[in-house]
């Protein structure tokens, strides 16, 4: 009798995978069958010998790990959170009208409209920066525009100091923002070597516990369509 092909359902059997002859068809042969009986008892034993080993002792790589990790420094997240509750103080004072920092009060609607701009750039910097204390991945998107909005306005302010046109409390009070440039740069340059969450290897450079890199996933149907019983020959 050729066996073969029950050895190649019994082999599926184990793999998981679906039998190419009916189960029933599959327990009747076996209990007819003292060779296949002892194949199937074989391969059962193998199976469980491979799949179920000691582990094999590793080196500790925990400190290596740690070393390697670039040193973050928490003083510029710090200083760039009092920056941030500094500014939105400026500009809650300034809303409130409690100092007028060299605004006046004009009575004319041009002056109140830009009475109000001013602080609504104040206070919505000043939330910026502070969500950028608390999330430091956001710095990339603040930098740009304070960067560009304080080259705009040192060139108001050289001309309006040229004119007298503004009093030095109010000059002052932009150090705050150049204080949050600074530190935004410096969180900026801690958070490069961070690694980003939800990153992803490349197949190519995921490797296996022994070493060998792993090939791409597959489509689940491909995957199962190339799927084979392993013994197609009689032990």
């Amino acid at each position: 009798m050729d066996c073969s092909h029950f050895r190649e359902g019994i082999s599926a059997r184990l793999d998981g995978e679906e039998p190419q002859i009916s189960a029933a068809e599959l327990d009747e042969h076996l209990a007819a069958c003292a060779g296949c009986r002892e194949w199937q008892r074989g391969v059962v034993d193998l199976t469980r010998r491979l799949r179920i080993r000691p582990a094999e002792p590793v080196p500790d790589l925990v400190s290596g790990v740690l070393a390697a990790q670039p040193h973050r420094r928490r003083w510029p997240r710090l200083l760039l959170g009092c920056v941030a509750v500094c500014q939105l103080l400026l500009g809650l004072v300034q809303a409130t009208g409690l100092v007028a920092l060299g605004h006046g009060d004009h009575g004319e609607s041009m002056g109140a409209h830009l009475f109000n701009e001013s602080t609504a750039w104040n206070v919505a910097l000043g939330v910026g920066l502070l969500l950028s204390a608390v999330r430091p991945r956001t710095v990339s998107g603040l930098l740009p525009v304070l960067s560009a909005f304080l080259v705009v306005l040192t060139g108001f302010s050289v001309v309006d100091l040229i004119n007298d046109a503004v009093p030095a409390a109010r000059l002052l009070s932009h150090g705050f923002l150049v204080a949050g440039l600074v530190l935004l740069v410096l969180v900026r340059h801690d958070q490069r070597g961070a690694p980003r969450p939800g990153a992803a290897e490349s197949p190519g450079q995921r490797a296996s516990a022994g070493g060998t890199a792993e090939p791409p996933d597959q489509d689940d149907e491909s995957e199962r369509h190339h799927l084979r019983p392993v013994s197609h020959h009689a032990a």
